[in-house]
């Protein structure tokens, strides 16, 4: 309830940085009940979706849902007691934890469970939880200011001996609670990871902050969720509808205790970067910064206000760590079990809530974020031996480049085969054109890249060729093939000065390879790996052996300052274009056989037309690697 207030490789990121045995950590210093085992084994897939709780710990998409204040729902005093629309979200939450679009992970509530503290309202709500009891539910309580009163040092209660720590001691997830039994701790597993989520009394003594600040400091690698009935409140009110909310993103401010919650345990600690609470109504939330200069989300969720006391709405956290997103959604179980066409009005409205408050979503860049407390793993080099697959024609990459006079002036051919790349530069090109540099794709097997800086109108930069004698300029490719590299656009790209950059590029125009018919230009090379001027799509446009005319895939565009692993995949008859190891849709079903070759060399960075210089990459590419076969995709270079 509202009272007044004063005023939030790579991919195996946090798999790889999971604890073992949390759960065995004692907590005995401070009183604390260590009741809890291990977190949860993986589920087994084949049980999922049929009405068990069963969640997905490996799953790098998963869901905490909140339950915030139902206290309406029980009140026992004045002999109300609706427990069907609880019943229903916790019925939910057990069903779809074992849907992979769901997997929800833990169900966190967030106090005011009663709207008297009666032991009568505490029965019901006992006996409904049993409903998550039963199926094994990771979840979590604590006490609002309707459940109890005073702080944590109360003593017993209906709240404590109903809901206190001794209903979680066969919870996996419990990892145990302070001497009040007020605070507990609970520990669940998503992404391959453990998370920790702190559940505090509505009012926490001194004792109480120093048992939290205890249980981050004996596990200092796990990511905390703190929730507590009370800690950040709206700047707006509910007096229209739908709400009028200001800015979505920045509509709460601390309550005097939140301020002390804050001061007390929030800000100086890193790990916990989502506080979740109840008690004030409308939801808002607001982003602070915390001593270590980040991100600390702050929000309010609770709905005791609408039709039937929220109806056991459940507000749902989907993390999806390979989107760096959370998206927040708010819905009321009780009422979508329900046929639509027997809803009444306010069950219509009150279906989904779907205003910027409460169906949003937030950027989160998990590795950065949590690389204070869990270093983000580097992937170290590979030596040049571990990638040289059978079928290797060139190999090319940077990190032992000679850059002892400044700019890069050769590259050696780590294949063996004699494709050395020597520098070529457009006259009056600065010395700094083409470079050397540390910057590389994470999953690269060489820690270095070329950075060009190239483009035309008028046409500049410095690029690299095959020698007159390479053996790969001859090469036609009968069997297959796969060409892969990294690349990174800048920021700075512009389309008119660098659209149509090239990558990798075969010289020989089309046409005096005899090439003609449909869609092709006489004046192109015969092969060409570039990215277009619209939108920086991926480009690889070649005239096959097979016919007189190009095949050409296309990728979606890429965007700006990241970096991207090309392959370029032909089994003989097909050829297939991937991007970060994805099929793309554009990859034509023409059967093309090998590369047309005039004997000439290859371009790296370079493109000509009609036999002239016209263009010459900006950006950034990585290891290079021309295979005479097709590669699976577990042989690439990423893998």
């Amino acid at each position: 309830m509202r009272e007044n207030q004063a005023g939030p490789n790579r991919r195996s990121f946090l798999r790889n940085a999971g604890l073992a045995g949390v759960g065995a950590t004692a907590l005995g210093a401070l009183g604390a009940a260590p009741a809890a085992a291990a977190p949860a084994s993986p589920a087994n897939p084949a049980d999922r979706g049929r009405g068990r709780w069963n969640p997905d710990g490996e799953s790098r998409q998963f869901t905490v849902a909140v339950m915030p204040d139902t206290q309406y729902l029980y009140w026992g005093s004045q002999n109300s007691i609706n427990p069907e629309p609880q019943e229903a979200s916790l019925r939910y939450v057990i069903e779809n934890s074992g849907n992979p679009d769901r997997n929800i992970v833990f169900l966190a509530h967030l106090g005011d469970l009663t709207q008297d503290a009666d032991a009568t309202s505490f029965q019901a709500v006992g006996k409904a939880f049993e409903i998550a009891d039963s199926a094994g539910v990771a979840y979590s309580v604590l006490a609002g200011n309707h459940d109890v009163s005073g702080d944590d040092t109360r003593g017993t209660t209906p709240y404590l001996q109903t809901m206190g720590p001794q209903r979680f001691r066969r919870q996996k997830s419990f990892l145990g609670s302070d001497a009040s039994g007020y605070n507990t701790a609970h520990v669940f597993r998503a992404a391959g990871q453990e998370w920790l989520l702190l559940a505090m009394d509505w009012r926490t003594s001194a004792a109480g902050f120093a048992w939290a600040n205890d249980v981050i400091e004996k596990h200092p690698k796990l990511p905390v969720i703190l929730t507590c009935h009370e800690i950040v409140g709206p700047t707006y009110g509910d007096e229209v509808y739908p709400y009028e909310s200001g800015d979505p993103e920045n509509n709460a401010e601390f309550s005097g205790y939140g301020q002390t919650v804050w001061d007390s345990l929030i800000k100086d600690n890193d790990q916990i970067f989502l506080t979740l609470n109840g008690h004030y109504w409308p939801s808002g939330r607001v982003t602070k910064k915390n001593t270590a200069g980040h991100d600390v989300h702050l929000h309010i969720t609770n709905y005791q206000n609408r039709y039937m006391s929220g109806g056991g709405m459940l507000r749902l956290y989907h993390f999806d760590l390979d989107r760096n997103t959370i998206d927040v959604e708010t819905v009321s179980p009780w009422i979508l079990q329900k046929d639509p066409a027997e809803r009444n009005r306010l069950e219509a409205l009150e279906a989904r809530l779907t205003t910027s408050v409460d169906r949003f979503s937030m950027p989160f860049d998990f590795e950065q974020r949590f690389a204070g407390f869990i270093p983000v793993p580097v992937r170290p080099a590979r030596p040049a031996g571990k990638v040289l697959v059978p079928g290797t024609l060139a190999y090319w990459r940077f990190d032992n480049v000679d850059t002892s006079g400044g700019a890069v002036t050769a590259v050696r051919d780590l294949s063996g085969h004699g494709n050395d790349l020597t520098l070529q530069a457009v006259a009056g090109t600065a010395p700094d054109a083409l470079v050397r540099t540390d910057d590389h794709h994470p999953d690269q097997p060489g820690h270095a890249s070329l950075r060009f800086a190239g483009g035309k109108n008028p046409l500049h930069g410095a690029y690299l060729t095959t020698g007159p004698r390479a053996p790969l300029n001859t090469e036609t490719f009968k069997r297959g093939y796969t060409i892969e590299t990294f690349v990174k656009i800048p920021r700075d790209w512009d389309g008119g000065n660098n659209g149509n950059m090239p990558v990798l590029v075969r010289r020989g125009a089309a046409g005096n390879a005899g090439k003609h018919g449909k869609n092709t230009d006489p004046k192109e090379p015969v092969a060409q790996l570039m990215t277009t001027n619209n939108g920086r799509e991926v480009q690889f446009n070649h005239y096959p052996l097979s016919q007189t005319y190009p095949t050409t895939n296309w990728s979606h565009g890429l965007a700006e300052d990241q970096w991207w692993h090309i392959a370029v995949v032909n089994d003989g008859h097909r050829t297939k274009l991937y991007v970060e190891s994805a099929l793309v849709a554009d990859n034509p079903f023409t059967d093309s056989v090998g590369i047309a070759s005039l004997g000439l060399p290859w371009l790296l960075g370079g493109h000509e037309y009609g036999g002239a210089l016209d263009n010459v990459f900006h950006g950034w590419v990585g290891d290079v690697r021309i295979v005479g076969r097709a590669l699976r995709l577990e042989e690439f270079l990423t893998r």
